[in-house]
């Protein structure tokens, strides 16, 4: 209820030197308090007047404040729906993507796998002539197999006893022998390469045993045939071998001058 026109009545008192709480006290105590009022009550309208236009602002702001805290929460509700979508479609993106690598990896190992094929069929047509030629070789080599077996048979049975000399005359009568009857075999078979590998000899001359050819039959003789083979052997040579090839198997050995037998506990 306090208005302009009653502060600007007061103000005459008010700017007065002696209108104060301690010269009111002395005059009279019980008024004192009414006059230290009337100050403050002046002094309030004053505050008040600018705090009114504030406070009217304030309110104004709180209202404009409230519409748009609902504008946010509304765009926020909108932003949180668009980000659901997104992280959907995210999704959708990140498989398609997986989908298209694994595509890309299955394409590219597809065109290894052409380029190779392709290098093997490029290679494998220069190998044609040899397959064909091979393959005729086989063809020959299952139609002597009966020949060539009885060959080898009768060398490992029969010529033991002989020098080489002896040994190649058997061959060829046994050959001229199967002419006769029409059996075939090999013209140029080597009994000692279908007997034994070359790995095998190798490891023989390491145990001792000569390289030659009638030292390596002699071996074949040994190793290949049923009976147990007698060794004419006054050089030492099939002794040492025979030892070294048969030290882990428990070899025995009765020595009587340069004639020994050997057989197997």
């Amino acid at each position: 209820s306090i208005t302009g026109e009653t502060v600007e009545l007061l103000e005459p008192y008010l700017d007065m030197e002696d209108y104060n709480l301690e010269t009111a006290k002395k005059v009279c105590g019980n008024v004192a308090g009414l006059c230290s009022w009337t100050q403050a009550m002046a002094y309030f309208y004053g505050i008040n007047k600018e705090v009114l236009p504030l406070k009217a602002n304030l309110a104004l702001q709180e209202g404009r404040l409230a519409a748009a805290q609902m504008e946010l929460n509304s765009a926020q509700l909108q932003l949180d729906e668009k980000q659901m979508e997104l992280d959907e479609v995210q999704a959708m993106y990140d498989a398609a993507m997986k989908e298209k690598q694994a595509l890309l990896d299955d394409a590219e190992a597809c065109r290894r796998k052409m380029k190779n094929a392709t290098a093997l069929i490029e290679g494998l047509g220069g190998e044609k002539l040899r397959w064909t030629a091979s393959s005729k070789n086989f063809q020959h080599q299952i139609i002597d197999l009966v020949g060539n077996v009885l060959l080898a048979t009768g060398f490992l049975s029969y010529s033991g006893p002989f020098n080489q000399e002896y040994r190649n005359l058997l061959l060829q009568l046994w050959k001229k022998e199967m002419d006769n009857k029409k059996i075939p075999y090999s013209n140029n078979l080597n009994l000692t390469g279908m007997l034994v590998d070359n790995a095998t000899v190798g490891e023989w001359n390491l145990q001792g045993l000569p390289n030659d050819d009638l030292s390596i039959q002699n071996g074949i003789i040994v190793t290949k045939a049923s009976r147990y083979p007698l060794l004419i052997d006054p050089q030492g040579q099939g002794k040492t071998w025979i030892k070294n090839k048969e030290r882990n198997n428990g070899l025995q050995v009765n020595s009587s001058f340069t004639i020994f037998f050997i057989h197997y506990m």
